[in-house]
C-alpha cells in the first residue's frame, strides 16, 4: 500500500484560514441580539431559550449600568 504524502499544516496558516473563512460561525457566547433570540424561539428548545433569556437580561443590566456611568461622566464633563 503506498504511503500518502501530506504536507504538515503550519499553525500560522491554519489561523489565517480560520480568520479568512466567513462561513465559520464565531466561537464563544453570542450577544443576545434579536436574531439569537428569534432563533432560539424558532428552534423551540426550552433550555436554550432560558439560557438566551438569562444572557439577554444580564447583558441589558450590564449595558444599562455602563450607559448610566457614561451619562454621569458626560454630565460631569459638560457642566
Amino acid at each position: 500500500m503506498p504511503n500518502k504524502k501530506t504536507q504538515p499544516a503550519t499553525k500560522k496558516k491554519s489561523q489565517q484560514s480560520r480568520r479568512a473563512d466567513p462561513s465559520r460561525a464565531p466561537s464563544g457566547p453570542l450577544p443576545p441580539y434579536g436574531e439569537a433570540i428569534r432563533g432560539a424561539i424558532a428552534r423551540g428548545d426550552v433550555h436554550e431559550m432560558r439560557r438566551v433569556a438569562a444572557a439577554a437580561r444580564k447583558w441589558l443590566k450590564d449595558t444599562q449600568a455602563a450607559l448610566a456611568a457614561m451619562e454621569k461622566s458626560l454630565r460631569d464633563l459638560e457642566g
